[in-house]
This record gives C-alpha cells, structure tokens and sequence, in this order.
C-alpha cells in the first residue's frame, strides 16, 4: 500500500517484455478507426528500432494482459511480426483502466472528431462526470467539449457522409442549422462539389434556409373547391434570393437537365435569364 501510494498506480519501474497474443484490447478505447498506411509506416519503423515506447498495461486475473495506453503501438509490433512488446505494469481496477484509456486518449491530437466527441460523451455517461468535470479532466474548456459534443446530434449516416468526404468539424457544426437530414445530404454534396469552405458554407446554407416559406392564412386563394393557403417566401438579402436561385439550377443540373443560368447587370437592376431545352 505504501509502494502504491509513492509510485501512483504503476506497479513498479521496470519495464516487462510481454507476449502479444496474451494482451486484450481496452473496452475504453475511444479510437474506431486506424489508418492503415500509417501503421504500415510504423511498422516499418519498429522492424528497424522496436517499440521506443513502452505500452502500458493491468494484469488481469486470468493472467493475461488488458491494454491501457498503446493500441496503435500493439498493432504495429502484430504487423512488424514482433512476438513480444515492452510494457509498463499498472495496478488498475477495471474502471481506473477505462477512464485512464479514455482520459490519454482524448489528451491527444490524432483523433477523429467523432471519435474525440464519443469519448468525451462515453467518458461523462460511465464516469458519472458533469462536462465541467470532464472538460477539467482532459484539459480543455467546457464551451470547447460543449461545442464536441454538439456534433452527436447527427444521425449515423450523416456522420459516414462527413468522415467519407473528408469535411472538418466546423462544416460538420455548420451543417447542425439543417433540421431535415435529407436537407443536409444536399447541402453536404454541394459542399463537396464546390470545395466550400466553412464560410462559403454558412452563407449557402443561409441561402439554403432562406427558401423556407411562411403560410399566410388571411390571404386564401379560392379554387372553388378548397381555400388553398397562399405562401410567402421571404429574402432578406439579395445576394441570398442569388444564392438560391444558383442552388436551384445546380438541383436542375445534378437532375441531368443541362441548364443554363446567365446574369447580367444593368444600371440598378439584375437580370437573370435561365435557359432549359424543350426536351432532354
């Protein structure tokens, strides 16, 4: 007890070679995806040196060994062919275990950020922890994990179509103003199309937004059957009415329909001219 509380949780100083095939990987482990080049080059590197940085894990009862810290090195030693790793013992409850995994995960910058804001999100659901707590824990502000943990909103698919398209968590944020999740693939293919920025993508979606139409009750139109209700659509800006219109012709052509959309500005007026074929 007394060699616990001087030493922290490591068992001890030494660093014990340990079989691979006797470690198990941690439960806690908020990384989902490994980049395979990337464990190819570090395996190239560990045939050449070795593991440089010990792996650090808890000894279970069974004997074997669960991972704490070191998924990605364990990897690369299993690609490199290595039969043994060097690890540092940590004397660990199984809870200790997963928030330490959780906690040196999320402190590093490699992350993807869906895999950062789950981790944050499993490390206050299993912990118990406020997001003050947790933002203390992991170093960052609580607005900033806040902010993370904002991007979870999004359904499984949308979160596929972000990683597969390689957009960053401020497009991902961006794309939260979008209720209606059809409406945020199309603005995602747009996005992608374009090469939009996170700025150009804020002020399409504004344009995007602008479409919406607001029912006006006191102004029926008599069809003869039925009152039908007349619609408003409101722009406040015209640089957003332009938006929209480009965006219409762009559904248009992504329809296969090879339109054609011309400006031209003459004195205080624009004049927009669309052309369609008759027949496609």
């Amino acid at each position: 007890m007394q060699f616990a509380k001087k030493h922290g949780l490591l068992e001890s100083n030494r660093v014990f070679m340990i079989r691979t095939h006797f470690i198990r990987p941690n439960p806690g482990q908020p990384r989902r995806i490994f980049d395979a080049e990337g464990l190819s080059e570090l395996a190239d590197s560990i045939r050449q040196y070795g593991v440089l940085q010990p792996l650090t894990v808890r000894k279970l009862e069974n004997g074997s060994f669960e991972l704490v810290a070191g998924e990605r090195r364990l990897r690369a030693a299993r690609l490199a062919g290595l039969e043994e790793v060097p690890c540092i013992l940590l004397g660990a409850d199984e809870k200790q275990s997963s928030l330490i995994a959780l906690v040196e995960n999320l402190q590093r910058c490699d992350l993807d950020f869906f895999e950062e804001a789950e981790g944050i999100q499993r490390l206050i659901r299993q912990f118990g922890l406020s997001q003050e707590e947790a933002a203390r824990r992991i170093g960052k502000s609580q607005s900033a994990l806040a902010n993370k943990l904002r991007i979870l909103r999004h359904p499984p698919e949308i979160i596929q179509s972000i990683r597969d398209n390689g957009l960053t968590e401020r497009h991902a944020r961006a794309l939260l103003r979008l209720e209606d999740e059809d409406d945020r693939k199309t603005v995602i293919e747009t996005i992608v199309e374009r090469r939009l920025n996170v700025a150009q993508t804020d002020e399409y979606i504004d344009a995007y937004l602008a479409t919406a139409v607001v029912p006006r009750p006191s102004e029926p139109e008599v069809t003869g059957a039925k009152d039908k209700i007349r619609t408003l659509y409101i722009f406040k800006d015209v640089r957003l009415f332009l938006n929209t219109v480009n965006r219409a012709v762009d559904v248009v052509r992504r329809a296969g329909i090879p339109a054609n959309l011309d400006k031209e500005e003459v004195g205080d007026e624009i004049i927009l001219t669309i052309k369609v074929p008759k027949r496609v």
